[in-house]
């Protein structure tokens, strides 16, 4: 493991770049989706199930991802995914149909899979080693990245095409992985010491042998992160569109809901550690949980934009570190293996909501399917409270 402060300064430095750069290279992508619906000519549920190759691609990959970095380490697996995420990125604007969409959001999914799962097995294992709660500032990276993403692209809507703005987001990606990436392979993966290997444990791991109950509450705290990340990949893919072709925003201006929305995660996100401190768990996820709820309810339901920005922004701030929270309870409980699932479950959730949306939009109308988001989080709520009541979380 590194073995000075500075060297673990470092470490933190060069996976807060990768962070970042995913939510960066990620908002890139959502900001254009209303060009590229209208270059495809997809309806809702063409475009909702384009955008399950995003989910399918993910999916896949982080099943096989937690193999690669025990076989690997999750340095290597980190910049392998940032390169194929940088190079695929390019590729949406290329498709005329939502068949080729879907076939090359695969190819995009899989990158995404595949570095969420790397670059957090990383901070999770720095986070051990630092012995302090600095997860939710990784993940406010991804959301600064997002929101810096989400704001070029609304200035660029109306000068560039989607063509140009991506291939230039896949420029700027490789230049960032070049340099991040040389700084996080000469760092040492952050081993702590107290960890048990599982690969290793065999027919004697009984010590680590997680029991049913156990497993249950692990899989209670992916399903927390599941309900609040789906409100996350909600608003990526289908927050723009609303603005735009409900409330009649301009593309600049429909560009900037998911910049308010990234901006306001990144606030609370940035001040995570001092909550969770002051709070504790249960509050901190209560509090956020009814904060997204009031926010997506007004946020979906407003009759104007001002009003749905301010509720887009109310829903980041709420669930901001909702997601942290759920992986590091799950982390404590489980270990590595529970770290995995419980992102494996938020992140499956991200994905997976956008395509369901999709459908809801078709069947209903579009504002009424964003109204599922603030249901998710309310159980969430729900979920945080009976996990309390089991005497497991703080």
């Amino acid at each position: 493991m590194p073995g000075t402060r500075d060297d673990l300064t470092r470490l933190r430095a060069a996976l807060t770049a990768f962070f970042a750069l995913d939510g960066f290279v990620f908002a890139g992508w959502v900001v254009r989706i209303p060009a590229i619906k209208e270059q495809t000519g997809a309806s809702a549920s063409a475009l909702g199930l384009a955008l399950l190759g995003v989910s399918a691609g993910a999916v896949v990959t982080m099943t096989l991802t937690g193999r690669l970095v025990r076989r690997y380490g999750s340095h290597p697996v980190t910049v392998a995914c940032a390169v194929l995420l940088c190079l695929s990125i390019a590729l949406p604007p290329l498709t005329h149909s939502a068949l080729a969409l879907g076939a090359v959001l695969l190819v995009f999914g899989s990158a995404y899979g595949g570095i969420n799962v790397a670059f957090n097995s990383a901070a999770v294992d720095l986070v051990a080693v630092l012995g302090r709660p600095i997860m939710p500032s990784f993940h406010a990276a991804f959301s600064l990245g997002g929101m810096v993403g989400a704001g070029l692209g609304g200035l660029v809507a109306g000068s560039l095409s989607p063509t140009r703005h991506l291939l230039a987001l896949t420029v700027t990606g490789l230049l960032v992985t070049l340099v991040a990436g040389r700084a996080l392979l000469r760092c040492e993966p952050a081993v702590p010491p107290d960890r048990a290997p599982e690969e290793n444990s065999g027919r004697d791991g009984a010590p680590r042998r997680r029991d049913r109950r156990t497993r249950r509450l692990v899989v209670t705290f992916g399903l927390i992160a599941l309900c609040t990340a789906y409100g996350e990949g909600a608003m990526a893919d289908w927050g723009a569109l609303h603005l735009e072709q409900d409330l009649d925003a301009s593309p600049g201006l429909a560009a900037a809901g998911y910049s308010c929305f990234a901006l306001a995660m990144t606030v609370g996100r940035l001040t995570g550690t001092t909550l969770l401190e002051r709070l504790g768990r249960t509050a901190t996820v209560v509090a956020g949980g009814t904060t997204a709820v009031a926010g997506m309810l007004l946020g979906s339901l407003a009759p104007s934009v001002g009003v749905a920005l301010f509720g887009f922004a109310i829903t980041g701030l709420g669930l901001a570190n909702i997601f942290p929270v759920a992986v590091e309870r799950a982390g404590a409980l489980g270990g590595p293996s529970g770290v995995a699932t419980a992102s494996t479950l938020g992140y499956g959730g991200m994905l997976l909501g956008p395509p369901a949306i999709g459908f809801m939009a078709d069947w209903f109308s579009l504002p009424t399917a964003l109204t599922s988001v603030a249901a998710l989080a309310a159980v969430a709520v729900l979920v945080a409270v009976a996990t309390r009541r089991a005497g497991v979380a703080g």
